[in-house]
Parts: structure tokens; C-alpha cells; sequence
């Protein structure tokens, strides 16, 4: 069973910045997707879902202000479709293909959970022998409070005081659980 680096922490804190900044750096590919603001004349409308590596479908909406779905959080309504188009099948590449060597998920939030397919692909992430590096929402909620329970699972709060530091101390973990999966 692989090992989680998990980040939560407030919105706008820096999280997906830190995963970014990461990944930039990773010797190995990473797999999975990072989300991104939607901005339209200096005003948030929504969400993009950015995957790792070449290929199709490596972008969608997550959710914006103007989208037709039952699925609603504040504002924004979340468009599934692309979520399990673009993030879902991120997720699973990652975890299947041998050339990937961490699996990212930004972010393991209230629009993501709305998937069932979603939550099952998190937990095949979790599962595999691959270091996972994902940022999860901070308010309570049942099914994300017993992922960060897991016992494989690294807990971290990014804050403005620590952000800075976190890149290094994530790339050093990575490269220990990726020298551990070379030597098994």
C-alpha cells in the first residue's frame, strides 16, 4: 500500500502552488491533475481541471457560475462530466501506468465528492504502491476526515508561515518513498 502527502489548509493558501511548484520539480512523471481559477474580467467564475502529461482531454471544468447542474457549491455549479472526463480518468492513468511515478490529486473537495467515480479512483490512488500527493478541504466531512485518518496518510497544513518550506520537505519525502519502491 502506498503512502499520502496530504495538504489542507484555507482557501487561497497556497496549496495548488505548492503542488505545482512539486511536481516542476519531481525527477519521476507525475500523473493525476491540478485545478485552476477561471477568471473573466478580474472576476473568479469558476474552476478548471488541468491533468498531468501529453495527450487529449487533458482539460475540463470543474464548475463555474454559468454551467447547467444540479451540483452546487456556493456559486458555482460542478460539471461532472468533465470532472470524470478529464480528473477521474487522470487519476486512473496515473495509478495504472508504469512511467508515473507520484499520483496528484488537487484537490479532494466538496465539487470533487459529488462523483461516486471520484471517491473510487481517490481510493485506488491510496491503495497503489505509488506515493500520493493531494490537497483536501479543511471543514469537516465524513468520508475526507477518514481518508485523512488513514494511517498511510501525512497530514500537513499549509499556512502562510510554513508554504514556503513545503516544496523541499514534499520533494524530500517523495524521493524516500520512491527510493523504498526501487528497493522492494
Amino acid at each position: 500500500m502506498g503512502q499520502a502527502f496530504l495538504l489542507t489548509g484555507r482557501p487561497g493558501v497556497g496549496k495548488t502552488t505548492v503542488i505545482r511548484t512539486v511536481v516542476d520539480h519531481l525527477k519521476g512523471g507525475a500523473g493525476g491533475f491540478y485545478t485552476e481559477e477561471i477568471r473573466e474580467r478580474g472576476q473568479r467564475t469558476g474552476f478548471r481541471l488541468v491533468a498531468f502529461g501529453p495527450g487529449t482531454d487533458r482539460i475540463g471544468t470543474l464548475a463555474g457560475v454559468n454551467i447547467p447542474s444540479p451540483y452546487r457549491v456556493g456559486k458555482y455549479r460542478v460539471h461532472l462530466q468533465d470532472l470524470e472526463r478529464v480528473g477521474v480518468r487522470a487519476l486512473r492513468q496515473a495509478v495504472e501506468q508504469p512511467n508515473v511515478s507520484v499520483v496528484v490529486i488537487d484537490e479532494i473537495g466538496k465539487m470533487e465528492l459529488f462523483s461516486p467515480a471520484f471517491r473510487e479512483a481517490v481510493l485506488a490512488a491510496l491503495a497503489s504502491p505509488k506515493p500520493v500527493l493531494a490537497a483536501a478541504m479543511t471543514a469537516p466531512q465524513p468520508w475526507v476526515d477518514a481518508i485523512k485518518s488513514r494511517s498511510n496518510v501525512l497530514l500537513v497544513e499549509v499556512t502562510l508561515a510554513n508554504r514556503q518550506g513545503l516544496s523541499e520537505q514534499i520533494l524530500r519525502w517523495l524521493d524516500e518513498r520512491l527510493a523504498e519502491t526501487v528497493s522492494a
